[in-house]
């Protein structure tokens, strides 16, 4: 495996990490993104919690940058698409993925994706159950306790974080991908989702995410 800046190759597959919180690669032509929670902000009104809606639509411009920008055979969403119980954003999302006809949208089923299977029967993306291989890759949602030595665990589940200290105690939290031997956890794509700091044993990689670019902090 070899880390160049923000990009990865594992046993010469090509993985591109980008600020926008999603992993290109142009070998598969795909897109793979983790923890989108749509319709978290819905979910929260319906409990009394006054979020707006319009949290979310950044979300919807950064998907549609990527897919205008990488042009994607297939988008592979790693689980936690949607945040739990059906509400009206459900059909948003199937409606704008739906005008990219030329994209196969995926969804590895996470924790949060408990929607009736009639529901998932009849929407935009192809469903699976259990960790989906492609090429050399393994999609989960939750991080795989055993994998293989010549695969890579892509997941997500965990929203990784990192939080940088400066030398006169100022210190700043971000989004990350987090690498270690055979396993990449994805940062949350969701604008509306917490972080979970991460503390890095000697053989992971952490890349931190800025608004410009994915840095490298670990290596």
């Amino acid at each position: 495996m070899n880390i160049t800046n923000s990009k990865i190759n594992f046993h010469e597959t090509e993985l591109h990490l980008l600020k926008e919180k999603a992993v290109w690669a142009p070998a598969h032509k795909a897109i793979f993104i983790a923890d989108l929670h749509f319709g978290k902000a819905a979910h929260f009104r319906k409990s009394g919690i006054p979020i707006p809606e319009p949290i979310h639509s950044q979300d919807l411009l950064n998907l549609e940058f990527l897919i205008n920008q990488y042009h994607p055979q297939t988008v592979y969403f790693l689980g936690d698409l949607f945040h739990s119980d059906w509400n009206g954003q459900w059909e948003v999302l199937n409606v704008f993925l739906g005008q990219f006809e030329q994209v196969n949208f995926h969804l590895v089923l996470g924790n949060h994706d408990i929607l009736p299977t009639m529901i998932y029967d009849h929407s935009t993306f192809e469903i699976h159950d259990k960790p989906l291989e492609v090429g050399n890759l393994i999609l989960s949602h939750e991080p795989l306790e055993e994998i293989s030595i010549n695969r890579l665990n892509l997941c997500g589940h965990i929203h990784p974080g990192i939080r940088l200290v400066g030398k006169a105690r100022q210190s700043i939290r971000l989004s990350c991908f987090f690498y270690s031997p055979n396993q990449l956890i994805l940062p949350a794509f969701g604008a509306f989702t917490g972080l979970a700091m991460m503390k890095p044993k000697a053989d992971d990689q952490i890349f931190g995410i800025t608004k410009e670019k994915v840095i490298p902090i670990l290596s």
